[in-house]
């Protein structure tokens, strides 16, 4: 599956994936009825709430050129810090401006290994007047509209009028999911019934396999989402019912008679695959692994998923190998880089196939000694006698100052 458009065209075609081309479609359709995306207050980065005519959200689109780190982030706290404070600006164990391919390279892993955890994400090319556009290119459609509606004999030989198309990721909406906070408000600290508490802990598991495998620099309790059904979420406004009560929010979790399932959606995965192993100022935990679920050892479903996977280095260098082709779209594409970023997915996939053949915890699998596994001179990853041993281990010279943030 390609997740991205092959050619730089403006018709985003994604011939292998029919629903998602539909759901593109009908948001171009709604640009050009004038419905427009609408700017997510909350983040670091310039990211839309992309919808169709119907008004209903399609989806999520997050331009390169709006990211954390670039030039045109609309966001005034990330102007103020490259600006006054440039020497705290970034993170130092990330490539800049590559977090619309995170994106998109979590949801490919996410494909590979089966986890079905993160909605699906695609690279497009999307404009409106809603993004956040520089001055020159303002003025560039200004002059060519002048240009085309004074002497149309030279305006009919512009490629295209209006504002210029933005690359970045586009991540379907998840209709029905909720902040995963509300699971953690009513359950963080008390076990669920029993068959929803075995759902959330396999669930809960899917996403520290990503999170671990793709290195997540950022995951919070704020960017994961959660969906219940057959279970209502309600303010406490009546004092009858106390099932699940959390007392600070006054949330109330109710079981109805319909089945109950629980599923997790892992989104947000723009600050991932660093090309090293955090070891400046921040260790950027994942902060799932405080959790009691994190205290649990893996469960067989989540082993018998995952283990048969990530211990094949066959298997291993075919996900490498297509996120290559990914990664190769960008036009500041470094062979060096992504192949530092490989090393270090490549040792998360070591580490963790050890503590799933261990069934170690979650815990303990983040206390594992981080390592690179680097090619050597004569390595070549489509040899078919390729072994694990046939790459170097490394582990990291130094340890961040700080590592609880």
């Amino acid at each position: 599956m390609s997740y991205a458009s092959v050619h730089f065209t403006d018709s985003n075609r994604f011939p292998d994936d029919e629903e998602f081309e539909f759901a593109i479609r009908s948001v171009e359709k709604a640009i050009e009825s004038g419905i427009y995306p609408v700017r997510i207050g909350e983040g670091s980065s310039g990211a839309y709430l992309a919808m169709n005519c119907n008004h209903d959200i399609v989806g999520v689109f997050k331009p390169k050129n709006e990211e954390p780190y670039s030039a045109l982030n609309p966001k005034w706290a990330k102007w103020l810090q490259r600006n006054v404070c440039p020497c705290c600006f970034g993170r130092g164990c990330l490539p800049l401006n590559q977090g619309y391919l995170s994106e998109v390279g979590a949801s490919l892993v996410d494909n590979s290994l089966s986890l079905n955890i993160v909605p699906k994400t695609r690279v497009v090319r999307l404009a409106a007047p809603t993004f956040n556009y520089s001055k020159v290119d303002l003025a560039k459609l200004e002059a060519k509209e002048q240009i085309y509606q004074h002497c149309p004999h030279i305006g009919r030989y512009f490629n295209r009028l209006g504002l210029p198309f933005k690359l970045g990721s586009f991540q379907v909406f998840m209709e029905g999911y909720r902040n995963g906070t509300l699971w953690l408000e009513c359950f963080g600290d008390r076990l669920a019934p029993p068959g929803l508490e075995k759902m959330f802990q396999l669930q809960f598991e899917r996403m520290v396999v990503l999170d671990y495998i793709i290195r997540n620099t950022d995951r919070t309790h704020n960017n994961w989402l959660i969906k219940c059904s057959g279970i209502k979420a309600t303010l406490n406004e009546s004092e009858d019912i106390n099932n699940f009560m959390d007392t600070e929010t006054s949330l109330i979790i109710q079981l109805l008679p319909s089945a109950q399932t629980v599923k997790i959606a892992a989104i947000d995965n723009g600050l991932a695959f660093p090309f090293k192993h955090p070891d400046q100022w921040r260790a950027y935990p994942y902060h799932w692994a405080d959790l009691r679920f994190a205290h649990v050892p893996f469960s067989s479903e989540t082993i018998e998923l995952v283990l048969p996977k990530i211990s094949n280095i066959k298997f291993v260098n075919t996900m490498c190998e297509e996120l290559r082709k990914l990664y190769e779209i960008d036009l500041a594409f470094n062979d060096t880089t992504f192949e530092s970023q490989m090393a270090v997915l490549r040792g998360q996939c070591w580490n963790l196939s050890a503590a799933l053949k261990e069934r170690k915890t979650p815990a303990m699998l983040v206390a594992s000694t981080p390592i690179r596994l680097l090619k050597n001179g004569k390595t070549k990853d489509g040899e078919c006698n390729l072994t694990w041993s046939s790459y170097k281990r490394v582990t990291n010279s130094k340890e961040p100052l700080f590592r609880w943030c």
